[in-house]
């Protein structure tokens, strides 16, 4: 007999259901962003997502009674979100590599200041350590390459506080991108999905969904810069617009399963509850958090010294 105590698993429609009606809702807000053009609205939102992430996956450590230090690693990500996205905007070229040294240097050293206020409890020291640390490296700072990409660009600075609309238009692109990859995993996997991938990880995802995740991927890429070809020659041509959809589909799985590592580790099914269907803040920008560093790197490294 089941547990009465215990809520009912929702099934696969109402759960589609309730992720297609959170989509549209997310969409609809990266549009009114997105179309304001205004440089707040972009930096507002994400240090809004990188903030209420950092707090889920501190609240999900304490939930596990995982030792960590999350006013400090809240203090991090706040203080990292405001002093880069005001370096972005005074700083047209967006190269603040100095201040993320620090802040990486200060995360870590901060960590184990916060240790010595406790005292030494064998592994569980070095787990707390590590632990407040993941919290600022994996959220905040991997997350915040999505600003960057903004400012990566030269000529692309914001004047009287407005976005270039070439770079509105590559943010736009890497999310259409990421989100198509995790909207076609779920929707192939679960029609069809049928040879399991990591079990061990995600009992979920599935080869199936995997194929649809990287021609979703493309259909996404390749669709946005046919219709916005000018917008998008940063890109470089088709060569690299179909590679970077098959490098950033790849990434953007492996950026859900490293959250599926975080949350099987700790007995979570979401981050949080922000989000119907889909799950907290956390569970939105996961694969985003991979997929932002990489196409920033690729533009610096490879696309912008051959133009």
């Amino acid at each position: 007999m089941a547990d009465p105590s215990t809520p009912p698993t929702p099934s696969k429609a109402l759960v589609f259901a309730r992720r297609t009606g959170s989509t549209l809702v997310l969409w609809g807000v990266v549009a009114a962003a997105g179309g304001s053009l205004r440089a707040w609205a972009y930096l507002g939102l994400i240090a809004l997502l990188a903030v209420v992430a950092t707090r889920e996956y501190y609240q999900m450590l304490r939930a596990a009674g995982v030792r960590s230090f999350p006013r400090f690693g809240m203090v991090m990500a706040v203080g990292y979100c405001g002093v880069l996205h005001a370096g972005l905007l005074s700083q047209p070229g967006g190269m603040l590599a100095g201040w993320e040294l620090c802040a990486l240097a200060v995360a870590l050293g901060g960590a184990f200041i916060m240790q010595l206020r406790e005292p030494i409890r064998g592994l569980e020291t070095l787990v707390a350590v590590s632990a407040s640390l993941c919290g600022f490296v994996y959220v905040a700072f991997l997350f915040n390459f999505a600003a960057k990409l903004l400012f990566v660009v030269p000529g692309w600075q914001v004047v009287s506080g407005q976005v270039a609309v070439p770079a509105a238009v590559l943010l736009l692109w890497l999310l259409a991108v990421t989100k198509f990859t995790d909207m076609g995993a779920y929707i192939v996997g679960s029609l069809i999905g049928r040879h399991k991938m990591i079990p061990h990880v995600s009992p979920g995802k599935t080869w199936e969904g995997f194929g649809g995740a990287l021609v979703s991927a493309q259909v996404a890429g390749c669709g946005l810069y046919a219709l916005l070809p000018r917008q998008l020659a940063v890109l470089g041509g088709w060569g690299h617009v179909v590679f970077l959809g098959l490098l950033l589909a790849v990434l953007a799985v492996l950026g859900d399963l490293a959250e599926s590592v975080v949350k099987r580790s700790l007995n979570a099914k979401d981050s949080g509850r922000m989000l119907p269907g889909i799950g907290g803040a956390l569970d939105l920008i996961d694969s985003l958090c991979f997929t932002a560093p990489a196409l920033y790197f690729y533009l610096l490294w490879v696309l912008l010294p051959a133009s």
